[in-house]
């Protein structure tokens, strides 16, 4: 009764983690400078014939992002094609805009390695997801619609360990831009600079802006298995905000602030826009574009160039796996993006102890085997107490029973003998929920590790688990967590209440049906857990028995 009760408690919390996550993400409330929205007499008066088709409409006022976004349809420009050791890149010479990224050493599945993880692409107009950007300037603006022009079509390392795409655009006013973007040997991580030169006739005023547009992604990767999807906002003042899709669809979000940094986030896997310069102060924001598409943006404070004179203006993007050791380089806090919900300062201390047995081992299943053994050794003393409550209660059942059946239509009398047979066998018939509640954080903080970590994405075990982030193909792992639940329920002691252990019958076969769903990792845990759960109640049951056989005998 008392793991029946454990496990129903696990699950409890792991559900109620869910529910408050999604409540947050739905009606969570943001910063109120969320509510800006740029005056529409603003992007009026910045507006000039060239721009009167569907691009952005850019005000280079302080503070006011882009109002609108690109076509998604594609151009006859010839595209550009990039290739580096971890990519497969296609950048658009109209804007700049990089549509297409495969992660070459992240296949679909195991089964089909030749085709990689897609983050970036230009498919069709209701499913696409880009990472563009331009100048915002009266004199000589650059948006998704211009049209770059490039040395090559090809690019590639070549044994290099970076490799430039520089693109050119010269204004009628006689400005000289110059977007280059830098790729790097075995990183996920790129530079884009922007270099400007002004030898127009007056002072150049402007901005340089960066953004993610993607629509959002219908289907999810399992129906019990949910991951947040949306976008990130980090500054000073609030480290990891999530804005999901329906934020973003109901008002638009601007932040002045310095070092921070936006992102787009699915299950392991991100793209991020990080300001250069930390110190200086960046606008952030979020906006509804056109064609079902969803924007999170960063743009520079507004600088002057005379005539004759030239400034450099950059920005990073990480396009990638969520991989923790790399990310935490990047920028302050973008390792909050493996987001282990709210007991993290839990969970990062599991995930390290997980990633450092991992270096021996060298199998993420074995590590998880480690770790949950290393869990029962640290939680021993206080599973020792429940198990010894329970063994207790289960010595003194009969006399529980025959107490029932005597005063079965007297519930006063009832409690008052089965509260004296407790004293008397000094048995708190409660203590076994303090050393489980106790648990219930670090197992749910292992629950998202398990969930989030990408390493343990399509990672073998033995046999024919040969990724533990996909449900067990032969349900060998949920069918072996079934066993283990029953035993253990044999172990304890049975309900006095026939429906009760009616329910408690059925409880193996329900937590089978659901297991099978699961990740094979997670799955994996428990099993591991139940297993030496067994062990460790048998052995305390089994020497209370025996302790109470010898005081009969004497």
């Amino acid at each position: 009764m008392e793991t029946t009760r454990f496990l129903l408690i696990i699950s409890l919390g792991l559900v109620l983690t869910m529910i408050w996550q999604a409540w947050i993400q739905d009606y969570g409330s943001f910063d109120a400078q969320k509510n800006f929205k740029p005056p529409a007499e603003q992007n009026k008066q910045n507006e000039t014939p060239a721009q009167a088709t569907d691009t952005p409409t850019l005000s280079i006022e302080e503070g006011s992002p882009p109002t609108k976004t690109q076509k998604t349809e594609a151009t006859t420009t010839e595209k550009i094609k990039v290739t580096t050791d971890v990519f497969d890149l296609v950048i658009n010479p109209q804007g700049g805009t990089i549509e297409y990224t495969a992660l070459k050493k992240y296949p679909i599945s195991k089964k089909n390695t030749d085709k990689k993880v897609v983050l970036l692409k230009r498919k069709e107009q209701n499913n696409f997801y880009l990472i563009q950007g331009g100048v915002l300037s009266k004199n000589n603006q650059i948006t998704p619609d211009t049209i770059f022009s490039t040395n090559s079509t090809n690019y590639s390392l070549d044994g290099n360990e970076s490799v430039s795409i520089p693109l050119y655009h010269v204004s009628k006013e006689g400005v000289r831009t110059t977007k280059t973007i830098t790729f790097y040997k075995g990183q996920y991580v790129a530079d884009v600079e922007y270099k400007i030169e002004n030898q127009s006739p007056t002072s150049w005023v402007g901005r340089v802006y960066a953004e993610i547009s993607r629509t959002e992604q219908k289907e999810r990767e399992s129906r019990f298995i949910y991951t947040y999807s949306g976008a990130v906002v980090s500054t000073p003042e609030q480290r990891y905000e999530k804005i999901d899709f329906d934020d973003i669809e109901d008002d638009d979000l601007k932040i002045n602030s310095t070092n921070g940094w936006v992102a787009m986030l699915q299950h392991y896997f991100l793209t991020a826009i990080i300001p250069s310069k930390k110190e200086e102060l960046y606008t952030y924001y979020t906006r509804k574009g056109n064609e079902s598409g969803y924007i999170v943006g960063v743009a520079t404070p507004t600088k002057e160039i005379i005539t004759g004179d030239k400034e450099k203006l950059s920005h990073r993007i990480y396009i990638g796996p969520k991989e923790q050791k790399e990310i935490e380089k990047i920028a302050e806090g973008l390792s909050l993006t493996v987001d282990y919900g709210i007991f993290w300062f839990i969970a990062k201390p599991l995930y390290l102890l997980l990633d450092y047995i991992n270096t021996f081992t060298n199998n993420w299943g074995w590590s998880i085997v480690l770790v949950t053994v290393i869990l029962k050794l640290l939680f021993y003393k206080l599973s020792a107490a429940g198990y010894r409550s329970m063994a207790n209660m289960r010595r003194v059942q009969p006399r529980l029973v025959a107490i029932k059946e005597r005063y079965q239509d007297d519930r006063t009398q009832l409690n008052k003998a089965m509260m004296d047979i407790y004293k008397k066998e000094k048995i708190n018939p409660l203590g076994g929920c303090f050393p489980i509640l106790i648990q219930i954080p670090v197992f749910i903080s292992l629950y998202w590790v398990l969930l989030e970590s990408v390493e343990l994405r399509q990672a073998d075990f033995v046999l024919w688990i040969n990724d533990l982030s996909v449900a067990d193909p032969f349900f060998v792992l949920p069918l072996l967590m079934g066993i283990t639940m029953f035993v253990q329920q044999k172990l304890n002691p049975a309900p006095m209440d026939p429906i009760q252990a009616k329910v408690m019958q059925i409880l193996p076969i329900v937590f089978t049906v659901f297991f099978a769903f699961f990740p094979a990792g997670l799955v994996l845990y428990w099993v591991a857990n139940n297993i030496l759960s067994i062990l460790q109640q048998w052995t305390i049951t089994r020497s209370i028995e025996k302790t109470g056989a010898n005081k009969i005998a004497k």
